[in-house]
């Protein structure tokens, strides 16, 4: 996530995400599963631009901008700018924590898509967090945000922590991971997206359940072989039945020169880890080649 000043305003670039590792233990008290996840950020941005109004509440103004990424409107939904959009309640509930009584006035430019398990809409709402406490200097810590970002989504306060973490719970404990290197990717957003709550309701929950550390451990030491062998994502059978193209994706993915590939989150969106920038951008052509048109090459970021 990046931040800086803009005239009388602030500028956030919001990353989306991939999950490399998803593993689904069983049902909470509360009603969410317990999960184990690596989650890596990409440089797939939104942009969200944020400056001072007179008073509350937030008033929010989205555009869709479309890039490489194939025909607009394929995965690029129109997003709610009431008061249920992420980016909205995040300023309202750093307004209600911190007593202030100004508002606020947000753009907020989207290119991640939606429904496509790329944390877009939870980015986001971490990137108003961010705005905020440095547009109306309240000095909140990172540790006092990610409180904050636990009241918007299980996926929220893993934005704000600045690189590649595994996400525990139902992904609010957020514990960093160094030393993964950098990665490319290539990744596809299908025409057709999921509901998480759908997802989840149709998944079983592991009876043996996989650790995330031998994928750390072969992150670390370079082996992309047995990284990809050991990329896993529990949410995926569950997906594949929900939406019978993520089948031919994969198979389309498995004719590729990759180290390893799957879905990201609760889908519908996949990507494949590739070599080098090259080969990410070579993969990419095959895959459009193939009239898959929501298409990006991508790779880690901080």
């Amino acid at each position: 996530m990046h931040i800086r000043r803009l005239g009388l305003g602030v500028v956030v670039q919001a990353p989306a995400k991939l999950n490399l590792f998803f593993e689904v233990f069983g049902k909470r008290d509360d009603g969410y599963h317990e999960i184990e996840t690596l989650m890596c950020p990409i440089n797939l941005y939104d942009t969200l631009y944020v400056r001072d109004a007179p008073i509350g509440p937030a008033r929010l103004r989205c555009r869709r901008v479309f890039g490489a990424g194939g025909p607009e409107g394929r995965g690029l939904t129109n997003v709610a700018e009431g008061a249920d959009n992420l980016v909205v309640r995040a300023i309202e509930l750093a307004r209600r924590r911190s007593g202030v009584e100004q508002g606020a006035e947000a753009l907020l430019i989207k290119r991640i898509p939606a429904a496509a398990g790329l944390g877009g809409g939870s980015s986001d709402a971490a990137a108003a967090l961010v705005a905020v406490n440095v547009l109306w200097r309240l000095g909140r810590s990172r540790e006092q945000l990610a409180q904050w970002a636990e009241e918007l989504g299980s996926d929220v306060p893993f934005f704000l922590a600045g690189g590649p973490a595994v996400c525990r719970g139902r992904g609010e404990r957020v514990t960093l991971v160094g030393g993964l290197g950098n990665m490319n990717f290539v990744l596809v957003r299908p025409p057709d997206g999921l509901a998480t709550a759908a997802v989840y309701a149709a998944c079983r929950a592991a009876e043996r359940p996989r650790s995330v550390n031998e994928l750390i451990e072969a992150l670390i030491n370079g082996d992309g072989k047995l990284s990809g062998r050991r990329m896993f994502n529990r949410l995926q059978p569950a997906a594949e039945k929900l939406s019978p193209g993520l089948n031919r994706l994969e198979r389309a993915f498995k004719q590729l020169d990759l180290a390893g590939h799957g879905m990201s989150g609760s889908g519908t969106s996949y990507f494949g880890v590739c070599r080098n920038a090259r080969h990410a951008r070579r993969c990419a052509g095959r895959l459009r080649a193939k009239r898959w048109d929501v298409v990006f090459t991508v790779r880690s970021c901080r």
